[in-house]
């Protein structure tokens, strides 16, 4: 089983991107709202000219972000992942998010 974490910075896709997963026999995930370094950075640092233009450059109007969990099965990550570029374009360009995965030794409480 994997971890799927998934950071993804089109928020206005969301729903759309939760009924891909449903539609492919992709249930249940967690979303929690989140919050980019330099967006942090940058409301510590009102003063700062260097983290403004960082924040600029990496989080352009963007106040927040949505990361989902998703616990899957080995063979259904491939899956998700297609749901992910399907929905929310190619994850190599700017303002489209991150995923990765990281084995899960142990799952209790998961319907199988």
């Amino acid at each position: 089983m994997k971890l799927m974490v998934f950071i993804l910075n089109k928020v206005e896709v969301l729903e759309d991107l939760l009924r891909e997963f449903n539609t492919a026999g992709i249930h249940g995930a967690t979303i929690l709202t989140s919050t980019g370094m330099a967006r942090v950075l940058h409301g510590n640092d009102e003063e700062s000219p260097l983290f403004g233009s960082l924040r600029a450059l990496l989080d352009p109007g963007r106040e927040e972000n949505r990361t989902l969990l998703l616990v899957l099965r080995d063979e259904q990550v491939h899956a998700a992942v297609s749901v992910i570029q399907g929905v929310v374009g190619d994850l190599n360009k700017p303002d489209t998010g991150i995923v990765f995965t990281l084995p899960i030794d142990l799952v209790e409480g998961v319907r199988k």
